[in-house]
């Protein structure tokens, strides 16, 4: 971080959220929590002075959000103000603000739409002190955004509607005409038919790939326009056995409450979510504040006992199969750069063979 300060559902899943963030500070630090690493006491004390910070994010609020900035608040006594609202919306937001020399946001999250921003000039560079303890691909090497998160796409299935012996274990077996008209997704989002379509192509190879895309286009896949989350819970209530592009942590969430779904470990994409800091953010010390809090070991035990995949490597998820090395399935990860490059191409597909 730097060495000055900068510039002049639902509430029962939260309530256990907090309760599991309370118990795993206290595990992982012997009985005191765990510290966010080597945090400038300038920017502290500079954030204190500010006083609260406004943030921007498709994060579920019950599940997440909450529990994030209840922990932030305790530590540090300051108010996190927050809107949640697709990464699209998010992005036209921030621009608007930025354009309109009236930014609200100090701080955000987005899964799409990163590299505009930045080009635009309504996000600013920082340095993190926890930064460097991110793999590589979640971060950006020019200072940018950092992953909060990442998320893994698999199909979803309902259990009671496909039983073990009859589940998918191969792409080609979603081509199975058992399965046309039964299969649901989310059209032209990351979660959904445009993630879906990234994985086949980038797992396939262009030629294999759209020779598969146009088989399952006979399939009838029922869109489904929605939040992936509502997609999930149609297939929880048995409306569609199968949904085609699923968050696996998602699916696990609502398995371990004892719905039943289970995802289909198939060959996968990893997607990450981007969070960065805006240019005229009222309060960038708080915002630069918060940013560290939620990579630090801390705040990304927040993530992990609300059921998300952290994006820092030495704090595994809740089940450590989410992810491919211990779930025994291959997955590509996907930067935003190659998703700003080539979601123009995928939804193009989408609306020609699919719509």
């Amino acid at each position: 971080m730097g060495k000055t300060p900068v510039g002049a559902a639902r509430l029962q899943a939260f309530a256990r959220g907090v309760a599991a963030f309370v118990l795993a500070c206290a595990l992982a630090g012997g009985g005191a929590p765990a510290k966010a690493a080597d945090i400038d006491p300038q920017i502290v004390a500079a954030a204190k002075k500010e006083g609260r910070v406004t943030f921007y994010s498709p994060l579920i609020v019950d599940q997440v959000v909450r529990p994030l900035v209840a922990a932030f608040r305790a530590k540090y006594g300051i108010q996190v103000d927050f809107i949640r609202m697709d990464s699209d919306a998010v992005v036209l937001k921030v621009m608007n603000e930025y354009r309109a020399h009236r930014a609200t946001a100090d701080i955000f999250t987005t899964s799409l739409g990163i590299e505009p921003l930045i080009a635009s000039g309504a996000i600013r560079k920082f340095r993190s002190a926890n930064v460097d303890e991110l793999p590589a691909q979640y971060k950006d090497p020019n200072g940018y955004w950092v992953a909060d998160r990442i998320y893994v796409l698999e199909p979803a299935i309902n259990t009671k509607l496909v039983p073990a012996s009859e589940r998918p274990k191969s792409y080609e077996d979603l081509l199975d005409p058992k399965w046309a008209g039964k299969m649901a997704w989310r059209p032209a989002n990351l979660t959904g038919s445009t993630g879906f379509i990234a994985r086949v192509l980038t797992g396939m190879g262009e030629e294999k790939g759209m020779e598969y895309l146009k088989k399952l286009a006979k399939q009838k896949v029922v869109l489904i326009a929605v939040s992936d989350r509502a997609v999930l819970d149609q297939v929880v209530a048995g409306e569609y056995p199968i949904a085609l592009a699923m968050t696996n942590h998602n699916v696990e969430i609502s398995r371990r409450e004892g719905a039943p779904v289970d995802w289909i470990p198939l060959q996968g994409m990893i997607f990450s979510e981007q969070m960065g800091l805006t240019a005229q953010g009222p309060h960038p010390n708080a915002a630069l504040l918060f940013l560290d809090y939620t990579l630090s070991r801390e705040g990304q035990m927040v993530f992990r006992n609300a059921g998300y995949i952290p994006a820092r490597a030495d704090v595994p998820p809740l089940n450590p199969k989410l992810l491919p090395a211990a779930g025994g399935f291959k997955a590509n990860v996907a930067s935003p750069e190659f998703v700003e490059k080539n979601r123009k191409r995928w939804d193009d597909i989408f609306r020609q063979l699919f719509r």
